[in-house]
């Protein structure tokens, strides 16, 4: 397979099933993005962390193959034909939500209780474990963009918006792990 086929120099691409559009498209935004969030993801698994979470990390990257799959799929040519569905695309289920959910109370059993917002940062690892997760929020936002013109399997949502919880759970494990100094935004009063 050629990685260059020339066909997108006209500022278009093409989605799962063949429908081209302009690649400034929100469709293709939404699973830009999302591909941006599995290569943060890939660096914050690359770090010196513990085994667990870098084969969480892991789980999540593919599952984050398929949410990108279902974004860059037309939603004519996924829809069911004489009971048939005509692209066989993977689904996210209810369990990898529930993954994640788990995941987030194991962490938050070992973590003091928040009384203030954190300020990102205090160990590299942690501050791309804190970009991830906007990263993460910038696919939200653009996914329930993309949702609300042209509907997908909801359960993408779901995925999308509990994984920015997980990150920032994760940041603060990761503090705990990497003995970095958690810092509270406090607003300073006039």
């Amino acid at each position: 397979m050629k990685i260059y086929t020339k066909t997108g120099d006209d500022g278009t691409t093409s989605l799962f099933g063949g429908t081209r559009v302009k690649k400034h498209h929100i469709r293709i935004e939404s699973y830009g993005t999302i591909d941006e969030l599995n290569s943060w993801l890939g660096l914050v698994r690359d770090q010196k962390i513990d085994l667990h979470t870098k084969e969480t990390l892991q789980l999540i990257q593919n599952r984050l193959f398929t949410v990108g799959a279902v974004l860059a799929t037309d939603p004519e040519k996924a829809q069911l034909k004489n009971g048939k569905q005509r692209l066989n695309i993977e689904k996210i289920k209810t369990q990898d939500i529930e993954l994640l959910e788990q995941e987030i109370d194991t962490m938050e059993a070992s973590l003091t209780p928040m009384t203030h917002f954190i300020l990102p940062g205090g160990h590299q690892t942690v501050s791309y474990c804190h970009i991830s997760r906007t990263v993460c929020r910038r696919a939200e936002r653009m996914a329930t963009h993309l949702y609300e013109q042209e509907p997908f399997e909801e359960n993408v949502l779901l995925f999308i918006n509990r994984l920015s919880d997980y990150l920032f759970v994760l940041a603060r494990k990761l503090s705990m792990d990497l003995k970095a100094k958690e810092i509270k935004w406090i607003p300073t009063k006039e």
